[in-house]
């Protein structure tokens, strides 16, 4: 039987597909569907081993990518418009490289084509530390990622993961093993990919972030010639949350220019 990832399907219009990063879920890019379901057919889409979807231990991108289309062709798109964001951003890359006929045109928000060094490696120990069976809430867990992770934003959104099952146990709904085992596909560039996309692309910075580097310029440019780049001043990584509403004039925009 086919594997579909989970999905959420709104609104009327030119398809648009949302692509959330590491340790997120479709929930993610909220903000950024409301802001084009009187305008669009959004579809939000949970990765593998995140969020409602399946869990399976790979997550090499011809694979992630892969994952996407069974969605576009589940729902006979034949053609969308796509934005992902961090990991999301490299998933819908490689979706645009290996199958461009999928993708109208492309938004990738503050991650570049290239192979990143390991640095999660703090907030994957603190989430395999918790212990589940010890717990009663959210601040409980808090406490012990705390150790793991100084950000209390970051811990906050990690914790989103953790839900209460009927029974009342704690569980993870991202599959913290298997991302911790895939961590280097996860990590992985394009920079050895013959292929470019010809379609129209754009790269979205947050201001505050060295994700996407003036260094990566050229391999952007090989892989993607007709993209051009915005940048979000006074955001970080999480541009689309931290600065909502010129990210999604940035986004809308793109999508309507000629």
């Amino acid at each position: 039987m086919m594997k579909l990832l989970n999905y959420r399907q709104v609104g009327q219009g030119q398809p648009v597909v949302l692509i959330h990063g590491l340790f997120g879920s479709l929930e993610n890019l909220n903000m950024v569907a409301r802001a084009l379901i009187d305008n669009y057919c959004v579809v939000s889409i949970d990765v593998r081993n995140h969020g409602d979807s399946f869990h399976e231990n790979n997550m090499d991108y011809q694979a992630l990518a892969q994952d996407i289309a069974k969605v576009l062709d589940h729902l006979s798109i034949s053609q969308a418009y796509v934005l992902g964001h961090s990991m999301g951003g490299k998933i819908a890359m490689k979706l645009a490289l290996e199958q461009p006929h999928y993708v109208k045109k492309l938004i990738v928000a503050d991650i570049a084509p290239v192979t990143y060094p390991n640095h999660h490696q703090k907030i994957i120990q603190g989430l395999l530390a918790i212990d589940l069976k010890t717990i009663n809430n959210r601040q409980d867990a808090d406490k012990q990622l705390a150790n793991y992770v100084e950000n209390k934003n970051i811990r906050q959104f990690l914790l989103r993961n953790l839900v209460k099952s009927k029974q009342g146990h704690f569980y993870f709904k991202c599959n913290i093993d298997y991302i911790s085992q895939c961590y280097q596909q996860i990590m992985q560039g394009f920079e050895n990919n013959n292929v470019s996309y010809q379609g129209d692309t754009l790269f979205i910075k947050g201001g505050n972030s060295d994700y996407i580097r003036a260094e990566y310029r050229e391999i952007i440019l090989k892989l993607f010639p007709n993209s051009k780049a915005k940048i979000i001043n006074g955001a970080g990584h999480w541009l689309h949350a931290e600065k909502t509403t010129i990210f999604n004039k940035i986004t809308k925009d793109f999508w309507l220019s000629k």
